[in-house]
């Protein structure tokens, strides 16, 4: 479980009294100029014991995961800090696999208003929209930086995957999914002319599409669904069919891969939703061909867990790492500093004039060093020419001195 980055530090000077500072957030460890806060840590107890509740966990076992979830809660919270940051360093995107499951989500919570779809999400996850789609977008990140940097490097043969195909065959009984995209044209608060024009438009978007024209590129400049038209209307993940209205799922599961529907006319939310089949599975025994990924992954996690840890400490080694005194990071690596240096002191604005004048005097026009900052080095003497006296100082309150001029050729 990925953390959820929620970083807001303050503090509250008093212009009466510099030293009184009051903290509102407290900061555990820093992560290369980013950090992670008590805030973090206990909203992540939280989510774990919110998660065991909806498992039905014995509280005994409840208590067991939670103790060893907080244990090792601040390295996972830096472990997510350093793959995000590395994915970022890799120029790794995952902006459209994260529209692709926003989309699902809307599509199976059946709201299609974007409003109504945002207090769906506040009341499932307790945060906006905006930080569920950057709490995924991050989740994406580290899944992607690992599959790059670790899994890839991991080589399974193909004789291995079959026989590990033929050992766990239940394994890979299908139910039956269809994979979608989708155009919604809205009629909500729409007068019945506006609603007549839209089944105008539904019926000849079908037709441009069953004639050849390109589904995601019909999306993208009519689906009134903002989320999956930037995705080319495709849901991503597959859907089941009790995840479906029944009217679009008797009509999805009856045809195959490539199927346009028929616009398909909804009353709540109103208006008028055109569908593809972009890929259909029956339910039973599916090929190895189709599950040779899965197995894959199967087959590499028991493998890719200790090399992600050899991974992850060495992002640690290259990382600028503090983590404040009493906080444990079960993953650090032996001999690192990690030490905790807090940030010096706020100095009041106010000085005296004394402290003003001293300062003017170090420095003249901001070019020249003066006084206790340095003496003034004369150029190379030139045979002739009246050498300046370099034992001389001004008075304390005496203006600065100029420069000597250069001497003059004869």
């Amino acid at each position: 479980m990925l953390c959820r980055f929620v970083v807001l530090i303050a503090a509250t000077l008093s212009f009466a009294a510099a030293a009184d500072i009051k903290v509102v957030e407290q900061i555990v460890a820093k992560v290369n100029g980013e950090i992670v806060t008590m805030s973090d840590l206990d909203q992540l107890r939280v989510e774990t014991e919110n998660e065991l509740k909806e498992k039905g966990a014995p509280p005994a076992q409840a208590a067991q995961i939670l103790e060893r979830t907080m244990q090792d809660a601040l390295r996972d919270k830096i472990d997510a800090l350093l793959l995000v940051q590395r994915g970022k360093d890799l120029n790794i995107s995952v902006d459209a696999d994260a529209l692709k499951e926003i989309g699902r989500m809307q599509v199976q919570s059946r709201i299609s208003d974007p409003d109504k779809f945002s207090s769906w999400i506040h009341d499932q996850f307790g945060v906006s929209l905006e930080e569920y789609k950057q709490k995924l977008k991050d989740s994406l990140m580290a899944q992607r930086v690992v599959a790059e940097e670790v899994a890839q490097r991991i080589f399974i043969s193909e004789d291995d995957m079959k026989k590990y195909y033929e050992d766990h065959k239940d394994k890979f009984v299908r139910e039956e999914q269809v994979f979608l995209s989708q155009i919604l044209l809205s009629t909500e608060g729409r007068s019945d002319e506006q609603v007549a024009s839209a089944e105008v438009k539904a019926k000849d978007l079908v037709r441009r599409a069953r004639a050849g024209e390109k589904f995601a590129d019909l999306a993208a400049a009519n689906s009134d669904d903002s989320e999956t038209s930037k995705n080319g209307g495709y849901l991503g993940t597959p859907q089941k069919r009790e995840d479906l209205r029944p009217e679009l799922a008797d009509v999805v599961f009856t045809h195959q891969r490539g199927y346009v529907t028929d616009p398909i006319k909804l009353t709540s939310p109103s208006g008028f939703l055109i569908v593809r089949v972009e890929e259909r599975y029956e339910a039973g025994q599916a090929t190895f061909e189709e599950v040779k990924e899965d197995i894959q992954s199967a087959m590499a996690q028991p493998r890719m867990e200790p090399k992600v840890r050899v991974f992850l400490a060495k992002l640690r080694r290259e990382a600028f790492l503090e983590i404040r005194e009493g906080y444990v990071d079960t993953g650090a690596v032996p001999g690192q500093d990690t030490t905790w240096h807090d940030v010096a002191e706020i100095k009041p604005q106010t000085t005296t004039k004394e402290e003003v004048a001293a300062r003017q005097r170090k420095k003249f026009l901001g070019l020249i060093p003066y006084g206790p900052a340095g003496t003034y080095t004369p150029p190379p003497a030139t045979p002739g020419a009246a050498q300046p006296d370099q034992t001389a100082q001004p008075a304390p309150d005496s203006p600065p001195a100029q420069p000597p001029a250069p001497p003059v050729k004869q």
